[in-house]
């Protein structure tokens, strides 16, 4: 543990997880500008150290599946608060939402109920609170093995979707499009279950695949009351897969500003009992209308809140931490434009020999290019392996026609080697 006496009257933030500096650093660095912050962590800080006031490293039970030793993390909060005023405490690490909210409940701090963390965590729960809130969903069933999944989804009609109920990033979510490939999906989903925390090991859903554009929406949540602070339309590739490739927000996309949209997704967090945090919402939108895919407990990842404030000038991080102290928060954009990212994957599995992004000003409206792996690195295509991407690129843009066209012209110009 390290400290720093000058810990501000404003009391201390705790942090449950910084995450990998590649999706995060930019939220860790929004959140120390409004409020001193404390981490817990896994690992002890490296990149982290420039922005918090102290830390406690707490070691995975299993570091292998990323679960959290979560009764540790309490007693690190409360040693944490027995020497400085905690003032609020938040994650954006889909495996640390629950444990989250249980400091918050210890501390008797503002944030997410255990209960509405572990509806959103838990996929079964959320199918089944909003489709008993009469809300827009898929038709679904939560299945235990290869043959209960295919009654299911002869029941449904086929296409349809398999998933683990307690996964994030799109890992083991397949499309199947007929009743011959049902089992093997099975086993994708089953198998991906079981790389993740044991409490959501097994079952898997089979759901009707819904048609339509995909979006998602981060909004922050105080008293109840649910507020969009960016919206993205995502692009996903890698079929029968769901690997999200790229996103766009625009700062003034009509949808935020959509009175259906908004009262499902308002609804939508009332039935799943969130009172106080930032979500992430998937959503399809269908010829039936606004179809709920998932609530996440937290920010969304692949950096879309950083797409959101290069739109926007709004700091997600900033919000965030308001929200974990309780106060109300308060955002004026300080821009109006359209950014997107696009995460580029390799054709085949196979070893990085090398990478090579454009420069800014080789592409117009280019902001960023950023290699994502190193020589050396094996990249494997679903089912072996998940979020392959050797580099991403970030165009801005007026329009998303333009920031659209901008993307394409910096993919060109990216290249991949791989050995053989």
């Amino acid at each position: 543990m390290t400290d720093d006496a000058n810990v501000t009257d404003d009391g201390v933030v705790i942090l449950v997880g910084s995450g990998q500096q590649a999706y995060r650093e930019y939220l860790l660095a929004g959140a120390a500008r409004r409020r001193p912050i404390w981490i817990l962590d896994a690992a002890e800080p490296t990149w982290q150290t420039q922005y918090v006031i102290g830390s406690t490293t707490v070691e995975l039970l299993d570091r292998e599946r990323l679960v959290p030793d979560q009764e540790a993390l309490i007693a690190a909060a409360e040693a944490v608060a027995a020497e400085h005023r905690v003032v609020g405490v938040f994650s954006y690490d889909e495996t640390l939402v629950v444990t989250t909210a249980l400091i918050a409940e210890r501390l008797g701090l503002p944030g997410l109920t255990p209960r509405g963390a572990d509806n959103c965590r838990n996929k079964h729960n959320t199918r089944q609170l909003l489709t008993a809130a009469g809300l827009p969903q898929p038709h679904f069933a939560c299945v235990t093995d290869a043959g209960e999944a295919l009654a299911a989804a002869d029941s449904f009609g086929y296409p349809v979707v398999l998933k683990p109920r307690g996964m994030g990033a799109s890992i083991g979510v397949i499309r199947v499009d007929g009743p011959e490939a049902v089992r093997a999906a099975f086993e994708v989903a089953d198998t991906a279950s079981h790389g993740g925390n044991s409490a959501y090991e097994g079952g898997v859903l089979v759901e009707e695949c819904v048609m339509g554009p995909e979006i998602s929406i981060d909004g922050a949540v105080f008293d109840g009351s649910w507020t969009p602070l960016f919206l993205a339309h995502k692009e996903v590739g890698l079929e029968p897969y769901f690997e999200e490739t790229g996103h766009m927000v625009s700062a003034t996309d009509p949808l935020l500003a959509d009175e259906e949209l908004l009262g499902v997704l308002g609804e939508a967090h009332r039935a799943l009992g969130i009172g106080y945090g930032i979500t992430h919402t998937e959503v399809k939108l269908t010829s039936r209308g606004p179809v709920i895919i998932e609530v996440n407990a937290r920010l969304g990842g692949d950096l879309i809140p950083y797409l959101g404030s290069l739109a926007t000038g709004i700091e997600p991080g900033e919000v965030a931490v308001e929200v974990a102290t309780g106060s109300r928060p308060a955002w004026t954009p300080a821009r109006a434009r359209t950014v997107g990212i696009r995460f580029l994957y390799p054709h085949r599995n196979g070893t990085v020999r090398s990478v090579d992004v454009p420069s800014l000003p080789d592409s117009p409206g280019l902001l960023e290019a950023n290699v994502m792996v190193r020589p050396g690195t094996s990249l494997l295509l679903p089912p072996e392996g998940y979020l392959s991407r050797y580099a991403n690129v970030i165009c801005a843009g007026d329009s998303p026609l333009s920031c659209e066209e901008s993307l394409a012209k910096a993919t060109a110009l990216t290249t991949i080697v791989l050995d053989s």
